[in-house]
């Protein structure tokens, strides 16, 4: 389906704020995800799209260890990322020190890595300090 000469990731973003906005009926939801299928299907914007659902996710992720966070919201992020397939429990035979040692060391890599961006970093490095744990 044509963008009408617009930028097919704008338009692609514009159809995913509709289908979470919770003004709008669910056929226009259901036209939205289908015309956003149609985009996705000629490639124009399937590499936003999977940014963007990675980047929701790692959202939901967060919401998990965000202590500020009511455990209303924590059910909610561990549903959602249970339905996308990830588990959130440390995985048979894995201890929960094992677990924390690993969350520690993936944050401990994330200051390191150039992709990150620096807002990250500083989470990272509040998570780090909240959780006395040394950034080398």
């Amino acid at each position: 389906m044509a963008t009408n000469g617009k930028d097919p990731t704008r338009v692609a973003a514009g159809l995913k704020a509709a289908m979470h906005n919770p003004n709008v009926t669910d056929e226009g939801r259901d036209r939205a995800a289908d015309r956003l299928d149609q985009i996705n299907g000629a490639g124009g914007a399937s590499a936003a799209t999977e940014q963007h659902n990675k980047r929701e996710l790692g959202g939901y992720k967060a919401t998990l260890h965000n202590d500020r966070t009511s455990s209303q919201a924590k059910e909610h992020a561990r549903e959602v990322l249970e339905a996308a397939g990830y588990t959130i429990e440390p995985g048979p035979g894995m201890s929960q020190d094992e677990h924390e040692t690993r969350v520690l060391a993936g944050y401990k890599a994330a200051l390191h890595n150039p992709r990150v961006s620096e807002a990250a970093k500083q989470h990272a490095q509040e998570y780090l300090r909240e959780h006395d744990a040394s950034a080398n």
